[in-house]
């Protein structure tokens, strides 16, 4: 019997995945527990296997396509089995599958054609490219254009005019990799003028940015931030990081003080270390710091739980294990869970001072700069100084600007005094 392959549930905000490869062809046989296709999250990239063995009968979705929640990947079965039934079902199901059924054979004539094999569409002079850009696109007998509704979909998506495309599949129609190959006529410049430039392209949105762009909407036009800056003597800390990086294989580095010190001042400061609930605020009792980590398509969280009873080397060596699988997009979705405060740094990329957006649900977060060299005034003479500013970003329904500032005074003089970290 024919075994349909869905689009799992694969984190607990996850409305869509990706399809970032497959790891079978059809033809190919499967057993129980192979690892059939990669699926990009909102999170993470992650496995999806195979829970039953059979033959790979029918893929219904390329590569790099987004599928929904229950949205049907792939078929097995018998070899040779009917499935035309599940095929129909599918198409009838909702627009997204039926656009995948219904050009299956358009999918492949496009894939070959992104491979370099001969396309379908005839060479064309810049003339008359231009004539086809700007005529109207091939209409049926009802006067309808031809499209799949793959391509209207992407068309809709980025804005473009689908009767001025021009149509390479059968009968004119427009296919996918029309409104992925069309590009609007720009004016001629002026004769007189002659500038290099970089070529314009279109970026595909990750399920990760799209994430980070809905989350981050949501803070900042839903929570009311508010924000404090604090200047701290760095010159104890760093000391101290000298001694203990000589005395140690596993290095120490700034962030891992500050999270250490922001760890013990969540402790002290219960606000800080809390969240909105609507009618309740939950004021955690536990200490779970979340760690900026960047990466080419944003930012990953990864959480140091109960970093409040870690020693520093642990919260290092912790801190650049998660780093390293965030880089990789290996992190599980439960590394990035439960967090109750977070820190971004950019000090390392020469940054002095900003502002960070709150990460959701958490009250606050804690933008750190890069330590400077300036002078200060010591004991009445001017003095070189190594100085961070540091600053708090808070949710105002949770947190009033005299917690925010005592908390940063317990950070401040925890960096500054580092020894007593260690009591």
């Amino acid at each position: 019997m024919a075994i349909k392959i869905e689009m799992p549930k694969l984190s607990d905000t996850m409305e869509e995945g990706v399809i970032a490869s497959w790891n079978v062809e059809e033809g190919d046989k499967v057993e129980a527990g192979d690892i059939i296709a990669e699926v990009e999250t909102d999170k993470a990239t992650m496995e999806v296997e195979a829970f039953d063995e059979g033959t790979v009968l029918k893929i219904l979705v390329e590569a790099g396509d987004a599928v929904p929640l229950g949205g049907l990947m792939a078929v097995l079965g018998e070899e040779g089995e009917d499935i035309s039934g599940i095929l129909e079902n599918a198409g009838s199901s909702d627009s997204g599958k039926s656009d995948t059924v219904e050009s299956t054979s358009e999918n492949k004539e496009e894939s070959k054609s992104s491979e370099g094999s001969a396309t379908l569409t005839s060479p064309k002079s810049e003339s008359s490219s231009s004539t086809a850009e700007d005529s109207a696109a091939s209409t049926g007998e009802h006067g309808r254009i031809l499209a799949s509704p793959l391509a209207r979909k992407m068309a809709e998506d980025k804005g473009i005019d689908i009767s001025r495309v021009s149509g390479s599949g059968p009968n004119g129609r427009i296919v996918k990799a029309d409104i992925e190959d069309y590009k609007e006529t720009a004016p001629a410049a002026a004769p007189s003028q002659s500038f290099d430039s970089l070529e314009s392209r279109e970026v595909k949105v990750s399920q990760m940015r799209k994430t980070i762009a809905r989350r981050l909407s949501e803070s900042k036009f839903s929570n009311p931030h508010f924000y404090e800056t604090i200047d701290i003597d760095m010159k104890a800390a760093m000391a101290a990081r000298s001694s203990m990086n000589e005395a140690n294989d596993v290095k120490i580095s700034f962030n891992d003080i500050v999270v250490k010190a922001c760890s013990i001042a969540l402790t002290r400061h219960q606000a800080v270390n809390s969240s909105w609930h609507g009618d309740v605020i939950k004021e955690h009792g536990d200490v779970n710091v979340a760690v900026a980590v960047a990466i080419d398509e944003g930012l990953m969280t990864p959480v140091i739980r109960h970093s409040d009873k870690k020693g520093l080397l642990q919260i290092s060596s912790e801190t650049r294990e998660l780093a390293g699988l965030a880089r990789d997009r290996k992190l599980q979705p439960e590394q990035m869970e439960g967090s109750t405060f977070t820190i971004s740094n950019l000090g390392m990329f020469g940054i002095e001072e900003f502002t960070a957006i709150i990460n959701p649900p958490n009250a606050c977060i804690l933008a750190v700069g890069a330590i400077r060299d300036v002078p200060v005034v010591e004991n009445e003479e001017v003095v070189p100084g190594k100085r961070m500013k540091v600053t708090l970003s808070s949710d105002h329904r949770i947190v009033d600007g005299a917690k925010a500032a005592e908390f940063l005074n317990t950070v401040k003089n925890l960096l500054e005094n580092p020894l007593s970290m260690l009591l």
